[in-house]
């Protein structure tokens, strides 16, 4: 893997696989969505609320995962300085907070007629709210060293201190719903086998993959884009440089 670590190869790379998972996430979760929510059959307990699953799951799962890249991230960054690291957390974490917003609204809309209210202090809703709030730290975190430190490849490491520690409240999500009494349901699917019926499943399956590509889209473009800047950044800091070298000579 270290040899992906050279921004020129990531760029070659991304050039292709940006607009190729983009388009390809697009179609298939479209089609998800569309087989799931228009062509899916109701539920036998829930009726149609349940069409919301499609959605919701997708964006749960995402946006643990998108932490859970940050920390590996961070600490790939931290230990072996990998140039692109920090980059790759930077652009994890935007759409990562985006997709836990999403979960917790399309949880609060499907907890309304399962539950009769819209929020609940549950232990799986308590701790995915954790995870937008630790989001949204870390992009404030971030943004206030490079704020600070200018650009630079050692700007992100209080950040990715901080992106180590919130992945301790991935494995609270996950077991959320067995460590404590919980009105949310338990896990549907675990390694290997599934409580859902097929006519629900394979949807599901085909919308977080749908949303998966969508995610890893976002992140090589915003990748790209951050490197875009900071290589603008540094033509113009050397272009200043430049430019004053020949007045310090005068003087």
């Amino acid at each position: 893997m270290h040899r992906f670590a050279n921004p020129a190869r990531f760029l070659t790379i991304a050039r292709w696989a940006t607009p190729l998972c983009l388009l390809a996430g697009l179609v298939i979760a479209t089609a998800a969505l569309v087989w799931g929510v228009v062509f899916g059959p109701a539920d036998a307990l829930q009726g149609d609320t349940v069409r919301i699953v499609y959605l919701h799951v997708p964006t749960a799962w995402l946006g643990m995962a998108g932490w859970s890249s940050i920390a590996v991230a961070s600490f790939t960054e931290i230990v072996w300085r990998h140039p692109l690291a920090g980059i790759a957390a930077r652009a994890v974490a935007l759409p990562g907070a985006l997709f836990t917003a999403i979960c917790l609204l399309t949880g609060s809309i499907w907890g309304r007629p399962a539950w009769g209210t819209w929020w609940v202090w549950d232990g799986r809703l308590t701790s995915m709210l954790v995870l937008l709030f630790l989001y949204m730290g870390y992009m404030a975190l971030e943004s206030a060293a490079r704020g600070a430190q200018g650009a630079g490849q050692g700007q992100g490491r209080m950040a990715a201190i901080f992106g180590l520690v919130g992945a301790v409240n991935i494995p609270v999500i996950h077991y959320s719903v067995t460590w404590w009494n919980s009105l949310h349901q338990p896990p549907s699917i675990t390694m290997g086998k599934s409580a859902m019926a097929g006519v629900f499943l394979w949807p599901l399956l085909a919308a977080t993959l749908g949303f998966s590509l969508i995610f890893a889209g976002v992140v090589f473009a915003r990748m790209r884009t951050i490197l875009a800047n900071e290589q603008a950044e540094a033509r113009l800091r050397r272009k200043a440089l430049m430019a004053a070298e020949p007045a310090g000579e005068d003087w």
